[in-house]
């Protein structure tokens, strides 16, 4: 009796609204099929790595591989863009699992509201004038008064984005660390940031609100004129993410470290 071949993955294809995008994302429905994002077994997301990141956030609760294909400027979240062969890059694929951090803002209101950022929980200024804010590390008061532009959090995979151009430090996936980092700090002037593991709970408060408003964002998702801001690793959430083994995520951030 013939053993029959595992079926082909239903591919859904999501696109950046770039035209080049958009005219890829129609070949390859010609070539792969299409199908919708809750039907498919694998999301090809085509673009930059600001739609990877879209993409991501739409899809967190599908909990389905995303294989991304650059058509953006740096790509560093996808892969290389062709159109032959698509279904054996795919069979050949690595999967990298992300955790993602859990904002919780509170506002100057007492609003609360909860986002989940891939990359990092940023905290920036919102007036001329420096930010104030205290940091606190599991319960402990680590930092009275941070006078500043702004300060995050970053993920490993986030490391390389945001973080990297504030000075902050490149995490290699595995090495179980937060980095919390200062955007432009003048008080403490010494102070250049700290590796946390990754089950730390960094609580930021907002010192003088009304008159040094503060802005707090989750990745791309922004609260203003927050009170308080409290990050946690979202340890309940786990992303895939594919790569071809010649752009394994890892070697890649590991690559980062030693960029000229």
């Amino acid at each position: 009796m013939a053993v029959q071949s595992p079926p082909a993955p239903r591919l859904a294809f999501v696109c950046a609204s770039t035209l080049a995008a958009r005219e890829a994302k129609g070949r390859l429905e010609q070539i792969y099929g299409a199908a919708s994002t809750a039907e498919a077994d694998i999301i090809v997301a085509l673009g930059g790595d600001g739609l990877m990141l879209q993409a991501l956030h739409r899809n967190m609760r599908r909990l389905k591989p995303i294989y991304g294909m650059n058509l953006g400027t740096v790509g560093f979240l996808l892969n290389t863009y062709r159109e032959t062969n698509l279904l054996k890059r795919l069979k050949k694929a690595r999967q990298v699992t992300l955790t993602p951090l859990r904002m919780l803002a509170t506002n100057t209101r007492g609003k609360v509201s909860e986002v989940l950022a891939i990359n990092e929980v940023s905290l920036l200024r919102s007036s001329r004038q420096t930010a104030r804010i205290e940091v606190a590390v599991d319960g402990q008061k680590r930092l009275p008064e941070l006078h500043c532009d702004g300060v995050l959090v970053a993920t490993p995979a986030g490391s390389t984005a945001y973080n990297l151009s504030a000075h902050g430090p490149i995490l290699p996936l595995g090495a179980g660390l937060l980095a919390l980092t200062p955007i432009n700090a003048f008080r403490p002037r010494r102070w250049r940031g700290a590796l946390l593991p990754r089950t730390s709970k960094v609580e930021f408060t907002i010192l003088d609100p009304k008159k040094r408003p503060v802005a707090a964002a989750a990745d791309s998702v922004e609260i203003a004129n927050v009170a308080h801001v409290a990050v946690t690793e979202a340890s309940d959430t786990k992303l895939t993410l594919l790569f071809d083994p010649e752009h394994d995520l890892e070697e890649r951030i590991l690559k980062e470290q030693f960029a000229p």
